[in-house]
């Protein structure tokens, strides 16, 4: 059947013309069927499910901007149709407007209330704008139209385990895995599920279907996948083993601390990882190979992610290693210590601050704020000077900053992560959410206070303070989500002791 990708540019557009009046005509007929003129007899280029099935599968293939004009046409004609409303909130979902998204949604439930798929849908919208209470509901309603959907089943887990219902949507996921024993996302939820609780026996093995997750990219390109497989944890005796940095910064930073038991397996070692993160390692590695281009990784035996390693050590609670120390450059320390000097009045804590992390992250609409809001208390504190380690666009929030507190816009130089180590060196203290530089400050054994959302990342596990991880890391969590009063409140207090 020939898709809206098979046809050219020009002949789409006629097409969605010619649909628009046919499904115009249509509708409006079914409410003059009590006139006596002749009903209007146009030309059928396209049927409405036809269209509505190009567009669905164009937007499930990930192809938005294809199913966006079909979807925009047919509401247009048919704005009462649920089918077409909710095409039209799923793509709306999908572009990033999400308030007319949930609209629409509920547009289409209102006119056919029992269908699972819709609120099963409209679940997932409610989470992604906060609204848990009507996101649960919807999830539940869906599950019991609809009891053997396990995509269903493991938004209702989702929504559980951010709403801090760890138990509860733990055991959504069991379902799930249950009904649909290769659905990587319930495994993974799982592993998050049991790691966050501490349970690492199956926290680390129900990890190892993240790779398996739609949109997840494999860790290798194709051409070195062909033979090679995963390490298992024992000696390769001459052959390469090949560790990947995986994930984010902040993820290379808290497994580094396994590559030396891994290179104590015995077999040559190197490690590939990005541009980004390979100074950083060159320091705490000198005598590893490191790559950062996968030409360099052609000759190996076996392979592993990084965060594959704890699985492979066996890691407990009670058995995580120490994080390897960060060394600072020593020019780079004595130049920082001289830039905080000229930019920060003597007798002030120098307290480094960072508010945001990388937009693209699953969960930074919980782990981020705005500047106002994270300075707000703590430029109260007398005595203290802020440092800006924040980078990113939420960096250009440093110029409209008022308050009472010097701020010090440190990031502005820095250049890379050892230009953030040599900084973090000359700092009192650090606060931040959940970024690589939290990661950073607690490896190089510095002060360090996160700032946690509700359901935070599983490495923090529940109810803890401190952290297994990093033995100088405060941790301050929310107590209800997408609220940061509390924890600011008590970190400011906290500051204010110092």
């Amino acid at each position: 059947m020939q898709g809206l990708s098979d046809i050219p540019p020009q002949d789409r557009d006629a097409l969605l013309a010619d649909a628009l009046p046919l499904a115009s005509a249509n509708h409006a007929g079914s409410h003059q069927a009590g006139r006596h003129s002749a009903p209007a007899q146009p030309t059928v280029p396209m049927p409405l499910s036809l269209m509505l099935g190009i567009a669905t599968r164009a937007e499930e293939a990930g192809r938005v901007d294809e199913a966006e004009p079909v979807a925009a046409h047919l509401l247009k004609a048919v704005p009462d149709d649920p089918r077409v409303l909710h095409l039209a909130g799923v793509v709306a979902f999908r572009t990033n407007k999400r308030t007319l998204a949930v609209t629409l949604m509920e547009r289409a439930i209102a006119r056919e209330p029992r269908n699972g798929l819709y609120l099963r849908n409209i679940s997932e919208m409610y989470r992604v704008v906060g609204r848990l209470d009507d996101a649960l509901g919807a999830a539940r309603r869906a599950v019991a139209l609809q009891p053997g959907d396990s995509a269903a089943l493991h938004n209702q887990a989702v929504i559980h385990h951010e709403r801090g219902e760890i138990e509860a949507g733990l055991a959504c996921s069991r379902r799930a895995v249950g009904l649909r024993p290769d659905m990587a996302g319930a495994h993974f939820a799982i592993a998050e599920a049991q790691l966050l609780r501490g349970d690492y026996a199956e926290g680390w093995e129900e990890y190892e279907w993240r790779f398996r997750m739609p949109g997840v990219p494999f860790l290798l390109p194709v051409a070195l996948q062909r033979g090679r497989s995963q390490w298992g944890g024992s000696s390769l005796g001459a052959g390469r083993l090949l560790l990947i940095g995986d994930q984010g910064f902040g993820d290379v930073i808290q497994f580094s601390r396994y590559i030396p038991w891994a290179v104590a397996r015995g077999q040559p070692t190197i490690l590939a990882t990005s541009n980004e993160m390979a100074p950083l390692m060159r320091r705490m590695f000198p005598d590893l190979s490191i790559a950062t281009n996968w030409a360099e990784c052609t000759m190996f035996a076996a392979y592993c992610p990084l965060s594959g390693l704890p699985r492979l050590h066996g890691t407990r609670l009670d058995t995580i290693p120490p994080p390897l120390p960060i060394p600072v450059d020593p020019e780079r320390g004595a130049l920082w210590r001289t830039k905080l000097d000229l930019a920060i009045p003597p007798g002030l804590r120098r307290v480094g601050i960072v508010w945001a992390g990388r937009p693209s992250h699953r969960n930074d609409r919980n782990r981020s704020m705005a500047l106002s809001t994270l300075a707000r208390p703590l430029a109260e504190v007398p005595g203290i000077a802020l440092v800006s380690l924040q980078k990113g666009d939420a960096s250009a929030e440093v110029s409209s900053y008022a308050g009472r507190a010097i701020l010090a816009d440190a990031a502005r130089d820095i250049t890379d992560y050892e230009d953030t180590v040599a900084a973090i060196a000359a700092l009192d203290l650090v606060i931040t959410v959940d970024t690589s530089v939290a990661h950073i400050a607690g490896a190089m054994g510095r002060p360090c206070w996160v700032l946690l959302p509700f359901t935070g990342d599983w490495r923090w596990l529940r109810d803890r303070a401190d952290s297994p991880w990093y033995r100088s890391m405060r941790l301050f969590r929310q107590t209800a989500p997408a609220r940061w009063d509390e924890p600011l409140a008590a970190v400011a207090a906290e500051l204010a002791r110092l």
